[in-house]
């Protein structure tokens, strides 16, 4: 039974998502303040966070600082604007993906589910990890993606890196040198069944970029195609 931590301030709010997440079998702890979300999320181990930006005290975006400093489990915020720059804040400060507010419960459900698998370990043959029949250890430059483990190490040292994060990372670099629109990433690594939102390709490539490049303003191995989307090719 996936464990999601729910952090919001209003309390109509907090218990219409929390007895939709019931309904579909999560176990929901909840959290009024950014304060109190924290405190919980050490002692119930959740498998995803569900964060308010605009809570009282500590902010969402300060929340979700925190919890990327020890943990890389999936974070989604819930948002009153989907259009507000604070959305495009959020995902770069370390969230996984995005709600607005207030979003029905098929929605809701549909974006916890495609996130929970998003940080569980791709299945060799799905697409993700490239070819089963070949060699599970990739190496480029400094850059190591081991993909049997799941582990992406840089000059030998091992980087941590959000479930999205990975998972777009194993999804370019199957097919190096492939450009992939954005809206080819959104349905393959979000798992959304629209298309348009480009904010969160774009604030994840920024977030992978910082981990895995010398220099994220000139990227060897996450590069932009103008007019057309991303690939991965070393340089």
């Amino acid at each position: 039974m996936p464990r999601v931590l729910l952090i919001e301030d209003d309390p109509a709010v907090r218990r219409g998502v929390a007895i939709a997440l019931r309904r579909r079998g999560h176990e929901v702890a909840v959290a009024p303040t950014g304060e109190a979300g924290l405190a919980t999320l050490e002692d119930f181990r959740p498998d995803l966070v569900l964060l308010d930006l605009m809570l009282p005290g500590m902010n969402g975006l300060e929340v979700c600082r925190r919890i990327r400093e020890r943990h890389q489990l999936p974070i989604i915020i819930l948002t009153a604007r989907g259009d507000d720059m604070d959305v495009v804040v959020g995902l770069e400060a370390g969230a996984d993906d995005y709600v607005v507010k207030p979003a029905g419960g098929e929605v809701l459900g549909a974006r916890v589910k495609a996130a929970l698998r998003r940080a569980v370990p791709a299945d060799p043959d799905d697409g993700i990890a490239g070819d089963p029949t070949a060699p599970r250890v990739d190496r480029y430059g400094d850059l190591t993606i081991d993909r049997a483990a799941l582990i992406v190490s840089k000059n030998g040292t091992e980087l941590t890196l959000a479930p999205s994060e990975l998972k777009l990372l194993l999804y370019l670099s199957a097919s190096s040198g492939r450009v992939y629109s954005r809206d080819i990433l959104l349905e393959r690594v979000w798992e959304h069944s629209y298309a348009g939102d480009a904010r969160l390709v774009d604030a994840c490539v920024l977030r992978l970029r910082g981990k895995v490049e010398d220099d994220p303003r000139h990227p060897r191995y996450v590069q932009t195609v103008r007019g057309f989307g991303y690939r991965f090719g070393p340089l």
